[in-house]
């Protein structure tokens, strides 16, 4: 599962919140992918100049009514967080991720790929793109968490009738236990946490699940391994975009 937009959106919105300084908010975010610019504009009538730091784009942004950031965590297949048009739906599928930015008066898509210059440069690049004003299909933090937990058994189920209970490396037992840093970004409500946290454990246990652990499955076997990891990778997406859009901006300071 990536994680570049991610920062990008918990952040944002804290920050938007009245949770934390803009500096601090822009500080967070390249700790975690180094510096930030927004990169090439495509034809159109966006507020973006090309390789603009982000700290100097978020004050502009403020500026155009900047009210949220929506995380969208698409596949082929599943364009999950996405409002469309298909430009901005096809180049978030191909990253696999992306940000939906609310103006007043218009939504942008932003979508990240990674800036390497030279041998010791390492930034993101955010390509911006119009994005239709309608709001994601989004779950509701309760219902996403009820979701992936439901998958979660329903899937063990599945693979225990297959006796291939999701496998994979003995060495990935540790990684799961420890995220990292935390995912959300100051004012986000615990369970908020709680189910950011699981959900990029759930993605790690598809992520690192070894294709040869399916070895002597027959295909109706194999195809309900296949299936079963992809309704965990779907369940944890939707659970991670619900945490990030769990930041009410309403009951941030002044």
């Amino acid at each position: 599962m990536h994680l570049t937009s991610a920062p990008l959106v918990a952040w944002g919105n804290a920050w938007l919140s009245g949770h934390v300084g803009l500096d601090d908010a822009v500080d967070a975010v390249e700790r975690r992918s180094g510096p930030n610019l927004i990169g090439t504009v495509p034809p159109g009538d966006l507020p973006f100049d090309g390789g603009v730091p982000l700290r100097t784009t978020l004050v502009h942004l403020r500026g155009l009514g900047l009210s949220g950031f929506r995380l969208a965590l698409p596949t082929w297949g599943d364009p999950f967080g996405l409002v469309g048009p298909a430009e901005l739906n096809r180049a978030a599928i191909e990253a696999q991720e992306g940000v939906l930015v609310r103006l007043a008066e218009r939504q942008v898509g932003l979508v990240p790929t990674i800036d390497r210059r030279g041998s010791s440069y390492v930034g993101v690049s955010w390509t911006p793109y119009p994005a239709n004003a309608t709001d994601p299909q989004v779950p509701g933090l309760a219902e996403a968490e009820q979701q992936m937990k439901l998958t979660l058994l329903r899937v063990v189920q599945e693979m225990e009738s297959v006796d291939d209970v999701v496998g994979f490396s003995p060495t990935v037992h540790g990684e799961l236990g420890d995220t990292g840093a935390p995912l959300l970004a100051h004012g986000y409500p615990a369970r908020a946490h709680r189910v950011a946290a699981q959900a990029v454990r759930l993605s790690k246990i598809v992520e690192l699940a070894e294709p040869g652990s399916g070895r002597g499955l027959n295909a109706h076997q194999a195809d309900a391994r296949a299936r079963a990891l992809r309704d965990l990778d779907a369940a944890a997406r939707r659970a991670l975009v619900a945490a990030h859009a769990a930041l009410d901006h309403g009951r941030g300071r002044p």
